[in-house]
Parts: C-alpha cells; sequence; structure tokens
C-alpha cells in the first residue's frame, strides 16, 4: 500500500471526536443555580427556517449580510459548525426533525406539490411526531408558517395551536390564505409578520390561559421569506444592500462533472446582483420576524427559561458553482456543501448552555429531534428508542460541556436515488438507477478540491480503498436505517411526491 493511501485511510479512522466547544469570541458560563421552568422543563422555540444557507448569517462569518437577531442567539447560545440537512430539499427535511427519521425511513423523498400532492397520499400519518411526544409529556404545543410535510390546512398530531397555509407558502406578498387551526382565514399584505403575530399569539395566551400557563410550551415557527422567488422582499431591505459586493459568494462557472444546472448563473450582472440583493433582504427579513418573537419572549420573561433553536432545512446556492437553488437545482440532485450545510444556533441559559461558543460536532436534524426531546425529558426510554429507530442522537450533554463519547464521523444525506457520505475530508456521493437512468457515482476530495471541482471516483489513484471503506460505511448505515417501504432506492414504489423531482426531469433530458 502506499503512503499516500495510508495516509487516506488514517484520516478516514480518525473520528469527529476531535470536536470541541471553543469559544467564539468569549466564553460566559451559565448559571447553574438559576431555576428553569416552574415545570422543571424548559419552554422549546424552534425556528425552522427555508432555504436559509449557512453561509448567509452574521453569526457565520459572512461579512455584509445583516442577521443582528439571529446573531444575538449565537450570542447567548452555541454555534453549531457543522450542522446538515438529512436531505437537500424541504419536506424530506422537515420531516426528519418532526419524526427523527432519515427519508428512507419517513418515506418522503422531494418537496410536497400543495395543491395536489400533499393530498395524495397520507405521508406521514402513522409516524410519531416531535410534537406527540412533548404534547404526552405536558407540553402545551403550537405551530406557526410552513410544515409541507402533506395537507397543511388542518393540525396535524399533537400540535394544539396550528396556524398555517391554506394551500402553500405562496406568495410572500399580497393576498394571504391561513389555515387557523383549520379556519380559512385571509390576509393581505407582505406574508412573515402575520405569521410573528400569530406566533406571539401563541406566547401571549399560553401564559394568560391558567390551563396552560404552569406548563412549558413548545413553539415551531416556518419563515418562508428565503424560499424563492425573492422578488417580493420589502424594497426598503433591499435597498439596504445596493452597496454590497457579495464577496462571500465564490464567481464560479457551472461545470459539466455536475450535470445539468437549472438556473445557471446569469451572464449578466447586474441581474445577479439584483437577486443577491433580494436573498440577502429576504434573511434579514426573517431576522427582524426572529427579533420580534424574542422580544416578546423576553417581555414575558421567559428566555432564560427557553430553548431557542434556529435552523434551517437546508442550505442554498446563490451563484454558488455557477448555479442558484438548492439540491434539486440539477439533473442529477447535487450535495454541493451550500446546499446541505445548515445554520443551527441553540440557546438556553438555564439549561447549563452556555454562551457565545461555537461548536463543530457533526450533527444533522435527526439529532436536533433527539437533542430536543432530551432537554424536554428525556422523553425516550430504551424500548421506545428503539422501537422508533431513529438514527438521531442527543448532543445536549456536549453543549454543556460534557463529553458525548464517541461520536460518528459521518455526515449522511440521501436524496431520491442518491445517497452521500461525508467524512475526514472526503466526500462520496453513490447514484442507483431510476427507470434505466443512470448517473455517475462522484467522490471528492474536499481538502484538496474544496469547491468541489474533480470526480475521482474512477480514478485508479490511492482513494479507490477509500471510496470502498466509505461505501460500506454508507451501506451499513442504510441497513439499519431505512424501511423497505419507504427506501429511497425503490422510487418507483413510493408515492409521488412532485412531477418535478429530478429523477423525473432526467427521463426528459434528451441526451437520455
Amino acid at each position: 500500500m502506499s503512503v499516500e493511501r495510508r495516509d487516506v485511510l488514517k484520516s478516514l479512522g480518525a473520528f469527529a471526536a476531535a470536536s470541541v466547544v471553543r469559544p467564539a469570541t468569549k466564553s460566559v458560563q451559565a448559571d447553574s443555580n438559576v431555576t428553569s421552568h416552574a415545570s422543571g422543563r424548559p419552554n422549546i422555540l424552534v425556528f425552522f427556517t427555508d432555504d436559509h444557507g449557512q453561509w448567509l448569517q452574521q453569526a457565520y462569518g459572512n461579512f455584509e449580510v445583516k442577521t443582528p437577531n439571529l446573531e444575538r442567539i449565537a450570542r447567548q447560545g452555541i454555534r453549531m459548525t457543522n450542522a446538515y440537512t438529512t436531505s437537500p430539499v424541504c419536506s424530506p427535511a422537515r420531516a426528519s426533525f418532526f419524526t427523527g427519521y432519515m427519508p428512507s425511513q419517513h418515506g418522503i423523498h422531494d418537496w410536497i406539490e400543495e395543491s395536489k400532492q400533499a393530498y395524495a397520499y397520507p405521508w406521514l400519518k402513522g409516524q410519531t411526531l416531535i410534537s406527540e411526544l412533548l404534547k404526552k409529556s405536558g407540553y402545551h404545543t403550537g405551530l406557526v408558517g410552513k410544515w409541507h410535510c402533506g395537507e397543511e390546512r388542518y393540525p396535524h398530531p399533537g400540535f394544539d395551536f396550528w396556524y398555517s397555509y391554506w394551500v402553500s407558502q405562496y406568495p410572500h406578498s399580497g393576498q394571504q390564505n391561513f389555515s387557523d387551526s383549520g379556519k380559512h382565514v385571509t390576509a393581505d399584505g407582505f406574508q412573515s409578520p402575520f405569521l410573528t403575530e400569530q406566533a406571539i399569539r401563541f406566547l401571549k395566551n399560553h401564559y394568560a390561559d391558567k390551563s396552560t400557563a404552569q406548563a412549558p410550551f413548545f413553539l415551531f415557527v416556518g419563515y418562508t421569506d428565503t424560499h424563492s422567488p425573492h422578488t417580493q422582499m420589502p424594497e426598503s431591505l433591499v435597498a439596504e444592500y445596493s452597496d454590497a459586493t457579495f464577496r462571500d459568494i465564490p464567481r464560479e462557472l457551472f461545470l459539466k462533472v455536475h450535470g445539468t444546472p437549472l438556473i445557471p448563473v446569469s451572464g449578466d450582472p447586474e441581474i445577479e446582483d439584483r437577486k443577491r440583493r433580494e436573498y440577502y433582504a429576504a434573511a434579514s427579513s426573517v431576522d427582524r420576524e426572529v427579533g420580534r418573537v424574542l422580544d416578546a419572549l423576553e417581555s414575558l420573561g421567559q428566555k432564560d427559561h427557553t430553548l431557542v433553536i434556529y435552523t434551517g432545512d437546508h442550505g442554498l446556492n446563490a451563484g454558488h458553482h455557477g448555479m442558484w437553488e438548492k439540491g434539486n437545482g440539477t439533473i442529477p440532485q447535487n450535495f454541493f456543501e451550500e446546499s446541505i450545510r445548515v445554520p443551527c444556533t441553540i440557546a438556553w441559559r438555564n439549561g447549563g448552555i452556555p454562551a457565545d461558543l461555537e461548536c463543530n460536532l457533526p450533527v444533522n436534524h435527526c439529532d436536533l429531534f433527539a437533542t430536543v426531546l432530551d432537554a424536554a425529558g428525556p422523553l425516550l426510554d430504551e424500548r421506545s428508542a428503539r422501537r422508533i429507530n431513529s438514527p438521531g442522537r442527543s448532543y445536549l450533554s456536549h453543549l454543556r460541556g460534557k463529553s458525548p463519547g464517541e461520536w460518528r464521523g459521518d455526515v449522511v444525506c440521501e436524496y431520491g436515488n442518491a445517497r452521500m457520505i461525508k467524512r475526514a475530508g472526503y466526500k462520496l456521493i453513490l447514484r442507483y438507477p431510476y427507470e434505466g437512468i443512470e448517473f455517475a457515482n462522484e467522490f471528492y476530495d474536499l481538502k484538496a478540491d474544496p469547491r468541489e471541482t474533480t470526480n475521482l471516483y474512477s480514478e485508479n489513484t490511492h482513494y479507490r480503498d477509500a471510496i470502498q471503506q466509505m461505501t460500506g460505511r454508507l451501506n451499513e448505515f442504510f441497513a439499519k436505517y431505512s424501511d423497505p417501504a419507504h427506501d429511497g432506492l425503490r422510487l418507483e414504489h413510493q408515492p409521488m411526491a412532485t412531477p418535478e423531482s429530478p429523477w423525473l426531469r432526467a427521463l426528459k433530458l434528451p441526451n437520455k
């Protein structure tokens, strides 16, 4: 075996146990003597925003975007620097948080078309949702904004309060159609402030009602401003970026190694700058609304008693790799870092989570599911955990400064008939045929090629053993965490979420 090949395998053997919680600027230790919520458990407030790339936040080092309230959460808690989605498209990623499952377990493999497909199949029916587990343990539960794991008009199991969309999340501005616990209500104007008002309504009513005031609450808030199209963002916010250089976005051309881009970068720099100003404005819009909810929480005296989480379902490319959008922005689907990395900041002063730190432990939405349940209980005994069979693992103890023990070094994602594993600076993507159409597997050395420009999968180099080892680990993972009734490698037998899925679009390509 060559020295180079031994070095590759040595790197693959190194776990992320080297992960540390380290100061971002300074460390402020939480006061362990402060009592928490009257029930002894925290309130839980989860912001789960659509299409918000990790890179598009002040807290993650973006030089020009204005997101001070999101940075506020990071300053008051811990910023996860290696947080990933389970799938780089909205519905399957969201379902992973609600169920703790990978897509090949819960069965949602693409974004669900809202007007027809959402009602054509029961989707998550029969699966245990995080809302059910929390409600059963005494939490007062609510959802405001985007659900997108099936029909949105009526409350799903475990939710006491439900304010979602009547059919879809569009438009961002204009005539709005909402579902207030199954009742069709309308409003006119920019959408996200209406959602904020409902989130604040839930918080105030929780403490005004004697039947819920002594219970902890769980509130999920799903904003959609950062989901395209961004053309309806308030012009005042767009104007704030009139002088932006967008230096955080690499100027790149799309490479054929990645297939076909559906929205390539325009050759007109003025068009691109306008689109970027609108996307940055969308992040600022979300930030403004998050700030209003945080202010309401603080005015109720509940900031220190609440586990506050800000995350996104997946990332977004805004010219990165010469394209726009996320995993479904290419044929075949992609797993670019900008598509799979998500922001994840967590604050809970009375829960022993220190302030202004960062953590590089590799985590995903299944782990967040487990971490929330751990903070609330723990709510799963060993028997229940075995029955649910989630790959998620709580990292709450790590946030509190304790070792989580040996933590996996793998990051695993899937999207339909493609699966990805990332480990020790290498990324492997395995693609499986769909109705006779097949695309090439991919392997990247991210240490030498962080922009994923050269596919090394077919080269007879020192990477061969690494590819075999990572393939084995990926197969072992899905042998344990997939359900034959929902497996992404059996898409022909799965319900169709949308006719726009990459594997369906691939059937229409001229050269296929």
